[in-house]
């Protein structure tokens, strides 16, 4: 039997995640506010994303994000997530992903999560809390265009359409026609104001469009005309490998955290090894939200964020909460068993 004040470990499934966190985008935005300014504040750590990789699927990898988050949110753990692009041929999501909480007084693991609802939902309020605090100053744009059609950018056009935004006109363009139909079909059964447009090329979205979302699973480049950028958009470049430097060297750039942006061959670290400087860097996220940096009004504004393990964790604490509060916690009975230092 275990020991009296064993903690307990529980499970919490997809479904209770997605519950959880259902028209509850205006709270989670909240939440990733601040934690951003913990963040800022150094009350956390975030130490690099590391990338298991494998020779004989070189398209695939599985990453682990460890982090702590100090504050009134204090909590440890590990996000496990992998991206299997050749999923989508089978229909099945290229994404999936758990997450381990763990107390931070004992070090005991306490849930694990289902976590690509997490990820998607941390990935989607953080780009649109980037795009109302990025647009302030500017124009507010009417025109949103999606690059990549997937879940990511799904949950994206929800926290914007959630959060207050409304667009005169939504463009869609991925490379794959089936795709693009499937997310105009999201937009419609949504209810999504304004005029939707399937566009047949990368360009004439790019052109029409003051507010941009790359969500793509491309792995280098494939937009490289700073032409098509003239109108100086704002960028939400959340898949981060879309652009060629040249357009970021032309625009003012924001990044979630610097240090982890400029890696793994993200679009601002192939700018850093042309250039050799951070120079190109106007500052994050969070210089934007406390008023150290302001945001121009005659670029094109490129927001690119790695994304960072504590957003998972702040998120996966509501959800916990949230169901324990409920009483749905699925707890494992006994599964911490050898509990007695001398048996």
């Amino acid at each position: 039997m275990s020991a009296v004040g064993a903690p307990p470990f529980a499970v919490i499934s997809g479904e209770q995640v997605q519950q959880a966190l259902q028209g509850r985008e205006s709270e989670i935005a909240e939440l990733v506010e601040t934690v951003y300014r913990l963040h800022g504040a150094g009350d956390s750590v975030n130490p690099p994303s590391y990338f298991l990789r494998f020779p004989d699927r070189p398209s695939s990898r599985i990453i682990a994000l460890p982090a702590s988050l100090g504050g009134p949110l204090r909590v440890d753990g590990l996000k496990w997530i992998s991206s299997f692009p050749e999923n989508t041929r089978s229909g099945l999501p290229r994404a999936s992903a758990v997450l381990i909480l763990n107390d931070p007084d004992t070090g005991y693991p306490y849930a694990c999560l289902e976590s690509s609802v997490i990820s998607a939902t941390r990935t989607a309020s953080s780009a649109a809390l980037a795009a109302d605090r990025l647009s302030a100053g500017r124009i507010r744009p009417r025109r949103v265009g999606f690059i990549g059609t997937g879940l990511i950018a799904r949950y994206i056009h929800t926290h914007l359409t959630a959060t207050g935004w409304e667009f005169e006109e939504t463009g869609v363009y991925d490379l794959a026609a089936d795709s693009a139909a499937g997310f105009r079909g999201y937009l419609e059964r949504s209810g999504a104001k304004g005029r939707i447009t399937v566009h047949s090329t990368a360009e004439s979205l790019i052109r029409s469009c003051d507010l941009l979302v790359f969500a793509t699973i491309a792995a280098a480049p494939h937009v490289r005309e700073l032409s098509w950028f003239a109108h100086h958009p704002l960028v939400l470049h959340v898949s981060l490998r879309d652009l060629d430097p040249r357009i970021l060297l032309a625009s003012a750039n924001f990044v979630d955290d610097v240090e982890h942006c400029l890696k793994a061959e993200t679009s601002p670290h192939l700018v850093e090894r042309l250039t050799g400087s951070r120079a190109f860097i106007d500052g994050t996220l969070n210089d934007v939200l406390t008023g150290r940096v302001s945001v121009p009004a005659d670029r094109t504004v490129v927001f690119s964020p790695f994304g960072l393990g504590v957003l998972d964790l702040a998120v996966g604490r509501f959800v916990h909460d949230k169901v324990a509060r409920r009483g749905g916690l699925n707890v494992v009975d006994g599964f911490f068993h050898e509990l007695r230092r001398y048996g």
